[in-house]
């Protein structure tokens, strides 16, 4: 099997479309991952204490997560379905890899995940304390094993390891399954989303509580639920913090085009300041309208290099660095990008060669052939471009959701230490601002996880599988017309989930929590 190019229209409406459904479900997901957890720990401090408030605060809260995980499955279920009907040549080039963990999570997770569900709701007054403590906290478990797999598969598209490359099928196939699991990238790229999804869920129920109290419904049962989920958001954030410190130096050294875009950062070297905040404008100069400079910026010199190597004196690439080749901090030399596109090309005609010498039973020729290849596969992909620039991502959306998500994750520190000590005092409700300010988090929470997976997704492109497989080559060679109406339906039906639940959550939330 080979790949071939195919119209633009058909990349950017099948990218629109994928887009479109992963933003919907990604809604829904870090409330379900984080509000598990805290729903465990109160349905936990209530069989511990026996306190009805707590038994309270639990239904109450576990209403919501009912809601939000209901329509989160739906949208997930849409999504899956896309890597076939859309994305069926990259389905086929990583179907090996990426389909084992999607079916460890189907079969372990999901499963787990959808059994205890049903006790969790259903089970009060039916099961012991106990038991439908322990499928509370089962289908935390559950979802948080279910996101650790979807992330390893989303962590192996960003850095491929522990695979090899079969000629004969053009597949790659896994040969190393802890590799694949336990990759830097995977590790820190689950930690960081993990507990930034902790992070939204606290900022959720805080700000939810906040409306109680400005209300004055529900005084005491706001204050406890403040109180617990400030404390477990402001956990949450610090590692989240902390976990983005280490896949900033991932991805400076698997994805330096990513973090030269997270920067704006055209020109590289020793000692590279971090932006803290600028603005991006076109200039002339610049030899391609893809690379953007920065203007009015606020600079921290050398922040950049410490915090991809932990040394403020280390080499960071920048865009052009990258074009025209380089030597890393390791003492690794990248060649130019048209030297990698030569090398992409010099694999892809030495895997026709091998194919057609293994037709022939040509073994000599097969030999020198299949050995090419594999001298060129690290720059595979590089023979699909058509252009060096195609290398560089949209540097102002990286940029600037790079910059709303930090700011945001401070925004959050401030709200959840405030919270704290205010709602401990019982004060909460005597500085008007802190509730409101809770309140615009629950937006903002969304708006911060949105731009993470902004920087993250969009950053690597034009890869879908970093190196080795362009999204141009990537999609299913159907007519654009299909994607166009599926992704106009879909965009109807998601739409219509989201209100749906808006309102049924809101009734909910106005219902207040009922007292057995």
């Amino acid at each position: 099997m080979f790949f071939h190019l195919t119209t633009t229209s058909l990349v950017e409406w099948s990218r629109w479309q994928f887009a479109m459904t992963a933003i919907y479900h990604y809604m829904f997901v870090p409330l379900t991952l984080g509000l598990a957890l805290m729903l465990a720990v109160m349905e936990t401090i209530w069989v511990r204490t026996g306190d009805q408030r707590w038994l309270d605060a639990t239904k109450f809260w576990m209403k919501l997560f009912g809601i939000n995980f209901a329509i989160g499955v739906a949208t997930g279920l849409i999504l899956e379905f896309q890597f076939g009907t859309n994305w069926s040549n990259y389905s086929w080039f990583v179907g090996d890899i990426f389909g084992a963990p999607l079916a460890i999570e189907g079969i372990l997770a999901f499963f787990l995940e959808s059994t205890f569900v049903a006790v969790m709701f259903f089970g009060w007054n039916r099961v012991s304390k106990r038991f439908h403590l322990l499928s509370t906290w089962m289908v935390f478990v559950g979802a948080n094993i279910s996101a650790l797999w979807i992330l390893v598969a989303n962590a192996w598209m960003q850095n491929p390891v522990g695979m090899e490359f079969n000629p004969l099928t053009a597949r790659n196939e896994m040969d190393n399954f802890w590799a694949v699991l336990l990759s830097p990238t995977a590790i820190s790229k689950f930690f960081h989303t993990v507990t930034s999804a902790y992070t939204l869920s606290a900022c959720f129920v805080v700000g939810i509580s906040a409306w109680f109290i400005l209300k004055k419904r529900h005084l005491e049962f706001a204050r406890k639920s403040i109180i617990l989920a400030s404390v477990f958001g402001l956990i949450s954030i610090l590692i989240t913090i902390y976990t983005g410190d280490s896949s900033a130096q991932d991805v400076t050294k698997t994805q330096p085009m990513k973090l030269a875009a997270m920067e704006g950062l055209n020109e590289g070297g020793r000692g590279a300041g971090l932006t803290v905040i600028g603005l991006l404008t076109d200039d002339p100069a610049l030899p391609t309208t893809r690379m953007k400079k920065v203007s009015y910026g606020i600079h921290i010199p050398r922040m950049l290099s410490f915090l991809g190597y932990h040394k403020g004196d280390a080499y960071i690439p920048g865009i052009q660095n990258i074009l025209d080749g380089y030597t890393s901090e390791e003492g690794k030399t990248y060649p130019s990008i048209e030297q990698r596109m030569a090398n992409g090309r010099m694999a892809i005609q030495a895997l026709k060669d091998y194919k057609q010498a293994v037709k022939e039973n040509n073994p000599i020729a097969a030999d020198s052939t299949l050995k090419l290849f594999r001298a060129n596969y690290a720059d595979f992909g590089y023979g699909y471009l058509n252009s060096p620039y195609d290398t560089i991502p949209s540097v102002p959306l990286v940029f600037y959701s790079f910059r709303i998500m930090v700011g945001l994750g401070m925004l959050f520190v401030l709200l959840f230490v405030l919270s704290l000590w205010y709602a401990k005092k019982r004060k909460f409700d005597k500085f008007k601002v802190i509730p409101y300010l809770a309140l615009a988090c629950v937006p903002l929470a969304y708006v911060a996880s949105q731009c993470g997976w902004i920087v993250a997704e969009v950053g690597r492109q034009p890869w879908v599988v970093q190196n080795l497989l362009p999204t141009n080559v990537a999609v299913t060679k159907i007519t654009s017309n299909w994607v166009i109406t599926t992704f106009w339906m879909f965009a109807i039906l998601f739409t219509i989930l989201l209100i749906a639940e808006l309102r049924i959550m809101g009734k909910q939330i106005k219902k207040g929590p009922e007292t057995d």
